[in-house]
């Protein structure tokens, strides 16, 4: 559909405020210029300082509402699945056929055989998949997944350490620090929080030093770190244990603060000082595992030590990777031996806030009947936060896996249909030939979607959802400050789309649930307006379209904690921050050692398939996509080209320049890409960013540049997603 308008203008133009949430880790207003019907153009915040303004991301959806991949009707598959062959049914044909499949697997294999598969989308609370949820709750139920793409290596980590999620400083409260070292962490991209960028701006400008830790010399470290320290993917934790043997040597360490708000700091010692294993966690060792010279080491763990107060930033990208819960809680006893905890101007464990409130709030009164014949296992229960996931009874990262193999394999049941709501499954989970062939063996498959994604050709019947500005939602504003956000209606959806809200609702009725529609959109988003935010006066905040919450000053993380310890005790059963867990001793998985340890990834630089893979794979994020959402818009395409980043001496030792069309594989597929030769990555490593849609060819070679084709769907033991620990080779395409 044309973005352009004939003829000249007719109606009155109307200008709405709304909110962007698009999970590209930020949320923003927009102002929508709307015209007879149609929108004209998107302009962002100019209201009082601090602005909640929009990426190119959030500026383009008007190009997102009009793309031409928009999935306009209801369609069943003709061809072979993942073919992307449809034909246009009604909605009456399309609504019944889900529901005679539902009910047969229902009665045919029990509810446990439904696998819902979700993600964020754009973060509303009351669309997309909390309808579906509700939906299949009152049905009967279904198998939930556990596990969180972005963050569950720090959830562990914070669950374990912290007891709770709620763990650290506002963003304001960086320019309280005279040292900010960005570990893993790329927020000119990334977004990490609306105004996120512009607090370490002013960090700059004030003086404060600051240290960016990266396999990549980011848009970030460019525009304001002072020094730039590359390290390999997936040794992060050692280097940072390297760290813990300087200023533990050199008496450098906060002993006082250690003896009143730590438990088990003295088997951490002996662990990194070697009184445990024989082996002294030194600058040396690590040199050799991460790459990092020991000078540098040994340079920046004095400067960490010295410089008071200090936020070490522990980003969650190194945590998608094989034993990225040991990088979060090696980050977290930094902070911890360093006094940075509960103190204006350092940090502390991971941000979560925003996911937690938001999926807390969008999952309320949904109990699942299929997780009360199965709860999880007892063991990982106090680690895995069931207000937010439920319980969950297969691991995200092993969907394929489950499908495939089903009970024969251990898992708890055999799947025989899918429904997928706001998400790329095929296109962002591990291993994305797996998940091709997964979704063939499965009997049915329904996706919910707004566009043509790699994920919506594997349907058999297809559903089109309409986007967040043809209905209206709230949100909660991942920004500074924090707001609460209403998505206004602000034209009608387009060609036959419907709402999640809708779709739920047609599907109740053809599933005998009479109550289901009683609620309307408005009286829901009422109840969770005022349930959620607190906020009365629905109709005003409807109109102003967000609310922004006063701040009094800059969060602090355990502030009561740290200030008055005999009144305000840590969540974890010792009343302290847990260095020694017994919550992970208990559960008995030499993998998940009660202290933060350094291990070894499978796929490392020291595996035997480095012979016939020697590159590291890391998957960044793009500027111009909210993981795979916005991926088909012409004008974010012009943003960059997906390729895969190499530095020059491994293209030279290859005969690639700057460009060439090249092959990037390992055994378990290939993708051919412009290669991008640089020197912003460090050798031995290779970029290629993630999001980008699948797209196979008749010989199976991956056209459009998705990195899962090449990553390996085995879950790090507490959960975190591997997709920043794999091998391959890059060679020139023939």
């Amino acid at each position: 559909m044309s973005l352009k308008t004939e003829g000249p203008a007719q109606g009155k133009e109307e200008v709405v405020t709304t909110a962007c949430c698009s999970h590209c880790g930020g949320s923003c207003l927009l102002k929508i210029h709307v015209r007879d019907g149609v929108i004209e153009r998107i302009e962002t915040d100019e209201g009082e300082e601090p602005q909640l303004r929009a990426c190119v991301r959030g500026r383009a959806y008007r190009q997102r509402v009009y793309d031409d991949h928009r999935v306009k009707y209801p369609m069943k598959r003709i061809g072979v699945r993942g073919e992307g062959k449809f034909e246009r049914i009604s909605w009456d044909e399309a609504l019944d056929t889900v529901a005679r499949e539902l009910k047969r697997v229902y009665s045919t294999y029990g509810p446990e055989a439904i696998l819902l598969q979700f993600a964020g989308g754009d973060l509303p609370l009351l669309h997309g998949f909390p309808s579906t949820d509700k939906l299949l709750c009152r049905t009967g139920g279904y198998t939930r997944h556990w596990g969180i793409f972005s963050c569950e290596g720090s959830f562990f980590s914070d669950l374990a350490m912290f007891g709770t999620l709620e763990t650290t400083n506002r963003r304001d409260d960086l320019l309280n620090s005279k040292l900010i070292i960005m570990w893993g962490w790329n927020p000119a991209v990334t977004i990490g929080c609306t105004n996120t960028s512009w607090y370490l701006k002013q960090a700059k400008e004030k003086g404060i030093r600051m240290i960016s830790v990266d396999p990549r010399y980011t848009e970030s470290a460019i525009a304001f770190a002072d020094w730039w320290i590359p390290v390999r993917p997936g040794t992060d934790a050692a280097m940072m244990i390297a760290m813990a043997y300087v200023i533990i040597k050199e008496n450098l360490h906060d002993q006082r603060f250690l003896d009143t708000y730590t438990i088990g700091f003295d088997r951490y010692r002996d662990y990194v000082m070697g009184l445990e294993d024989g082996v002294a966690k030194t600058p040396r060792w690590a040199e050799a595992i991460s790459g990092v010279p020991a000078e540098t080491i040994e340079r920046l763990a004095r400067e960490f030590a010295a410089t008071k107060p200090a936020a070490l930033l522990a980003g969650m990208a190194p945590g998608r990777s094989a034993y990225g819960e040991e990088y979060h809680r090696a980050a977290t006893v930094l902070q911890a031996m360093t006094g940075n905890i509960g103190v204006h101007g350092g940090w502390s464990g991971c941000e979560h806030r925003f996911a937690i409130r938001a999926q807390t709030a969008a999952r309320a009164g949904n109990p699942n009947p299929v997780d009360a014949k199965a709860p999880i296992p007892k063991d990982l229960l106090p680690l895995r936060p069931s207000s937010i996931r439920g319980a969950g009874r297969v691991n995200l990262h092993r969907t394929a896996d489950a499908i495939l193999r089903g009970k024969a394999g251990g898992y708890p049941a055999d799947y025989k249909m899918t429904w997928v709501v706001c998400h790329n499954v095929i296109n962002q989970l591990c291993n994305t030939n797996k998940m091709a062939r997964a979704f063939q063996k499965l009997e049915f498959v329904v996706v919910q979607e707004q566009h043509m994604t790699p994920t919506a050709k594997f349907a058999d019947i297809l559903l089109p959802a309409c986007t967040c500005y043809e209905r209206n939602d709230v949100t909660y504003g991942a920004s500074l400050p924090e707001f609460y956000g209403y998505f206004r209606k602000v034209i009608d959806p387009l060609f036959e789309s419907r709402s999640h809200l809708d779709i739920a609702k047609a599907m109740a009725e053809r599933m005998g649930i009479s109550d289901y529609a009683k609620q309307t959109e408005d009286s829901l988003l009422r109840q969770i307006v005022k349930n959620a935010f607190g906020i009365e006066d629905y109709d005003a905040f409807k109109e102003k379209g967000f609310q922004k919450i006063e701040m009094a000053g800059p969060e602090v993380a355990f502030k009561n904690e740290i200030e008055n310890p005999d009144k305000y005790r840590f969540n974890t059963p010792s009343g302290k921050i847990e260095i020694y867990s017994q919550l992970v001793a208990d559960i008995g998985n030499p993998l998940l050692p009660p202290i933060p340890k350094y291990i070894e990834t499978w796929e490392s630089r020291n595996d035997p398939l480095a012979a016939k893979y020697p590159l590291q794979l890391i998957s960044g994020h793009s500027k111009r996509r909210s993981h795979t959402q916005y991926e088909s818009l012409p004008w974010l395409r012009e943003v960059e080209t997906q390729s895969v980043e190499i530095n020059a001496v491994d293209a030279r030792a290859r005969g690639i320049s700057d460009g060439d069309m090249v092959r990037v594989f390992n055994d378990r597929g290939q993708v051919e890409i412009p290669a991008r030769v640089t020197e912003r990555i460090m050798p031995g490593v290779a970029d290629v960013g993630e999001g980008a849609w699948f797209a196979p060819d008749a010989k199976g070679i991956d056209r459009g540049g998705c990195p899962n084709v090449l990553t390996r769907d085995e879950p790090s033991p507490g959960g975190a997603m591997p997709s920043n620990t794999a091998l391959v080779q890059v060679e020139k395409a023939q």
